[in-house]
């Protein structure tokens, strides 16, 4: 009948006044006759879709707060006044603190001159016997004066490993005769008919043609070549030249040619002992030092030039590069320093993966050391567990490490990522970015709102523990013999003072370290006439659990 009542008051609304209906709904849906129930439910995929959710996860607490009220409510639209709901939802929390100092970090890769026997025995790297961290701080010191307390660098060097000999390294060759082509060089003709060709005698190039001699500028450039290796290295090449002005001929260097001879700086190298013009004999000038390009990368030129009036035949035979120094094999290294106020000190906690340890965990296609890096398709986490056993088989329980690696993302290329990793019973576990939580919320008779209420229904060992802790309290005495007697809170025996009492302590030792305004609907078996079950509603104050 009071369904009925109720309608019956709609409609005289409806005729007596102007109100609109959706107001008068509303009015009705806050009446105690809402429909009331408890929802638990999960996301799933197509819910983050409907909420334009692509990542499938909240960035936020407060997002899933503004989000959640309106789902339930276009999903639960029956439920009113009283109603709870917890939804289980993904959650971004990001990194794990403290790996964005690693992964935006400088990268300081050493010079050649920071190596300790490089001037002594041009070793471009730290020997085998050489401590790299004895070192790097008072190299780091130097190249970053302005440093604060907290700054993170990337060390990058190279390091000797096995044995070293001491020699003469011939470690760049053209061969033009013996190959009898222009090998990987670039002819490029600026002006004429006249080219470079490749012949068994050498690369060749004229000017003369027919009995006339001819207007021609052609370049014969070497493709990139790294001296970063190799300091303090030599140039020759073996010419032969046929009645022809030798200025006509000239040897070039360049640390910017990108393709247009017009626009990059070259740099003529004076070679000594070279033809002279008046015959065919082949002549190996004399080494050129290159100690000025120490550490660059370099692109030779052959530059023949000719005019109607002067036009001969010049043939390149060979040209190579020789670097006196250390011959041995090397490993990159990578290490993590970081400024601690004072000096550089070696990073404790964490690990830089190398090239060497992605060809560990595979080289074959999608592994990731086809190209030394992870990426969307090759995950870390595929990977770095097993990894990780292996390199560290005695860790203990809650060995942590964080793990910074080489990331390639078609969206944004190359960059360094990272994770904390935990020992954790007998297998490396990565942190979690994304977890998976709960929002509870409850519908106050107008909309869903977040609500951090507990409900909890007092069990058999609350009971016993009440009657423990309150069996000798004075003033408890007769309330407890009453409890366990009959097994409920009867009202004529338990003050409303007595019952918040035994309340504080049921939930002080069931959900310790509550923060202030926690709520909690507590149950009770009460008997107030009758035996049944009651809620009351608390929230934390002041240390304290007070009826809300």
């Amino acid at each position: 009948m009071k369904k009925i009542f109720l309608l019956l008051a709609v409609f005289s609304m409806v005729f007596a006044s102007c109100e609109p209906l959706e107001d008068i709904n509303t009015e009705i849906d806050a009446q105690d006759s809402a429909i009331v129930g408890d929802i638990e439910y999960t996301l799933v995929d197509e819910d983050y879709d409907a909420l334009d959710l692509s990542y499938g996860s909240f960035n936020s607490l407060d997002d899933a707060k503004d989000a959640l009220p309106g789902f339930l409510t276009t999903n639960y639209p029956v439920l009113g006044n009283g109603s709870s709901a917890l939804i289980g939802y993904k959650l971004y929390v990001g990194s794990a603190d403290g790996i964005s100092d690693y992964t935006n970090s400088d990268e300081h890769s050493l010079a050649l001159e920071d190596y300790p026997s490089y001037l002594t025995d041009n070793a471009v790297a730290f020997y085998e016997n050489e401590n790299a961290n004895d070192f790097l701080p008072a190299i780091l010191e130097a190249n970053y004066t302005a440093a604060v307390e907290g700054d993170v660098v990337l060390a990058k060097y190279n390091q000797y490993v096995g044995e070293t000999v001491n020699g003469i390294t011939e470690f760049y060759t053209a061969d033009f005769a013996g190959a009898g082509t222009l090998l990987d060089y670039e002819a490029v003709s600026v002006s004429g008919d006249q080219v470079w060709e490749g012949t068994n005698y050498g690369a060749k190039v004229t000017g003369y043609a027919s009995g006339v001699r001819n207007e021609n500028e052609d370049w014969l450039i070497s493709s990139d070549i790294d001296l970063s290796n190799f300091p303090n290295a030599t140039f020759e090449t073996t010419q032969i030249f046929n009645y022809g002005d030798p200025s006509e001929f000239s040897v070039l260097i360049s640390t910017d040619y990108t393709g247009d001879v017009t626009t990059a700086t070259w740099d003529v190298i004076n070679l000594t002992n070279v033809p002279d013009g008046t015959s065919w004999t082949a002549l190996t000038s004399d080494p050129y030092s290159l100690t000025s390009y120490n550490g660059e990368t370099i692109n030779i030129a052959f530059k023949y030039a000719s005019t109607s009036s002067s036009a001969g035949t010049y043939e390149v035979v060979d040209a190579s590069i020789k670097a006196a120094g250390v011959e041995g094999e090397t490993v990159g290294v990578s290490n993590f320093y970081t400024f601690d106020g004072a000096s550089w000190e070696l990073s404790e906690g964490v690990y830089y993966l190398s090239n060497a340890d992605f060809d560990a965990m595979g080289e074959g296609d999608d592994q990731p050391g086809q190209y030394d890096n992870f990426s969307s398709s090759i995950s870390p986490d595929n990977y770095l567990p097993t990894f990780l056993g292996n390199k560290y088989p005695y860790a203990q329980e809650g060995d942590a490490l964080n793990v910074i690696y080489k990331y390639y993302s078609s969206s944004t290329g190359a960059q360094l990522r990272g994770n904390l990793y935990t020992y954790t019973a007998g297998a490396w576990t990565a942190y979690q970015s994304t977890i998976d939580t709960t929002l509870q919320l409850a519908h106050d008779g107008v909309t869903w709102v977040p609500d951090n209420t507990i409900k909890y229904e007092l069990v058999g060992a609350d009971y016993d523990l009440i009657a423990d802790t309150y069996r000798n309290e004075a003033g408890y005495e007769s309330a407890v013999a009453n409890l366990e007697s009959y097994g409920n809170i009867s009202t004529f025996n338990w003050e409303e003072e007595q019952i918040d009492a035994v309340i504080n302590t049921v939930l002080n030792s069931n959900f310790s370290g509550m923060e202030e305004e926690q709520k909690f609907a507590v149950t009770i078996y009460v008997y107030d006439g009758s035996s049944h079950n009651i809620t009351i509603n608390y929230i934390l104050e002041g240390g304290v659990y007070i009826r809300n």
